[in-house]
């Protein structure tokens, strides 16, 4: 498989099945703006697995460049996640190393990442790939 980035409206297509299964809040409709602003107004690239065989989007990663008081520059994902058809193969190991050798040849201090508390599987791909869990992520809803 090889690693692409999202650049063109096909690159968002090709991907499109795999970010509505794990962003059902978004709207078909409305998902190829929604990237595009992502990548143009706030720092946002997402880079993925493409299966030739199949011609699909196997997995995909989403993250930020950012600068927080905290850490300083720091890589901020936003998303990962892998078609259930390629879990257990390496996809998710294989993209974050991928932007942690973006964070390093960039000069970054860190990455980061908010995973769900019952992801069990997803923690320990974390762990396995050098994470610690540093802190707990607290969120309020506006309505």
């Amino acid at each position: 498989m090889e690693i692409r980035t999202i650049t063109t409206e096909a690159d968002i297509m090709i991907c499109k099945d795999i970010i509505l299964a794990f962003r059902n809040n978004l709207k078909e409709e409305n998902l190829i703006e929604e990237v595009i602003y992502l990548i143009k107004n706030e720092s946002f690239k997402i880079k993925y697995l493409y299966d030739d065989k199949n011609h699909k989007a196997a997995a995909f990663i989403g993250y930020r460049n950012m600068r927080m008081l905290r850490t300083g520059p720091t890589i901020y994902i936003d998303d990962l996640y892998t078609d259930p058809d390629y879990r257990s193969q390496g996809c998710g190991a294989t993209l974050l190393g991928e932007v942690k050798q973006e964070a390093i040849e960039t000069g970054m201090k860190s990455v980061h990442l908010d995973s769900g508390f019952a992801l069990h599987p997803a923690h320990r791909l974390y762990l396995n790939s050098g994470y610690v869990l540093a802190c707990h992520h607290f969120a309020q809803l506006i309505s």
